[in-house]
């Protein structure tokens, strides 16, 4: 009788002993993220800058028991935020994920409209990437970081000139970044989601030619949950990605397929 062949073993979506930073975690999609997280057993730093609201995002995730602490902390001060990550144990994991939005037209579109947009979705991403990057590097670990960025990092849209803008320079920023990073073992992905319902998107989907024009793009028929993305971040995070690096994940309901 042959001796049975050996079978691969799938690699494991569990994070147990790994330390992870999520910005804008205090509600929304980054609160999801810390959730999926600690919920595969990291341990998660929540970062916003709304120091009760991050407090009691924590401690829903506490007493679900999730391993978690709050950072409260403008994420636009540099100066104040990068020593004190850097006076951290290393993150393994980073989501990416604060940001904003201005819908306005091109033509209308001010100078401080814009700064706004690409100071926390482009300038703020690329120094936290940077400081946890480097603590990694410096203790000689492996990690892993998630851009947060759009369906609008690979297409385009009406009045959203600034906002598109600042997604494909993040998109262009993962692949950069994970060229630069892959010989310090540091994977650097993208997830790029459709129009999520949110606190901050949810007004939107108040004006009913809005919301019927985003569900006419869908394909699968429905605005996102942040319950749709966090399986994905798990998986970048996690060894079952560990061949993944420079790449974008598109959960986007068919947006970009057409």
């Amino acid at each position: 009788m042959q001796p049975l062949p050996a079978l691969p073993r799938t690699p494991s979506f569990r994070l147990d002993g790994r330390r992870a930073l999520v910005t804008g975690a205090g509600r929304g999609i980054g609160h999801a993220a810390a959730v999926a997280l600690a919920e595969a057993g990291a341990t998660v730093t929540l970062l916003a800058r709304n120091r009760e609201e991050i407090e009691a995002a924590a401690a829903a995730i506490r007493a679900a028991g999730g391993a978690v602490d709050a950072l409260a902390c403008d994420i636009l001060d540099l100066a104040a935020l990068q020593p004190e990550l850097a006076s951290r144990e290393p993150f393994d994991i980073l989501v990416n994920n604060a940001g904003t939005n201005r819908p306005a037209s091109f033509l209308d579109v001010s100078p401080e409209q814009f700064d706004a947009v690409f100071d926390l979705n482009v300038r703020a991403a690329f120094f936290v990437a940077q400081t946890v990057a480097c603590g990694l590097v410096a203790a000689g670990r492996p990690g892993a970081i998630i851009n947060m960025t759009s369906q609008m990092g690979h297409v385009g849209a009406m009045r959203r000139s600034v906002y598109c803008a600042s997604k494909h320079a993040l998109e262009g920023l993962t692949k950069a970044m994970a060229l630069d990073l892959a010989p310090h073992r540091i994977r650097v992905n993208s997830l790029a989601p459709t129009f999520i319902e949110t606190p901050l998107t949810r007004p939107y989907f108040e004006d009913p030619a809005f919301r019927a024009s985003v569900l006419e793009k869908i394909k699968l028929g429905r605005i996102g949950r942040v319950e749709d993305l966090m399986g994905a971040v798990v998986f970048l995070a996690s060894d079952a990605s560990a061949l993944m690096t420079g790449a974008s994940l598109l959960v986007d309901g068919g947006w970009t397929a057409e």
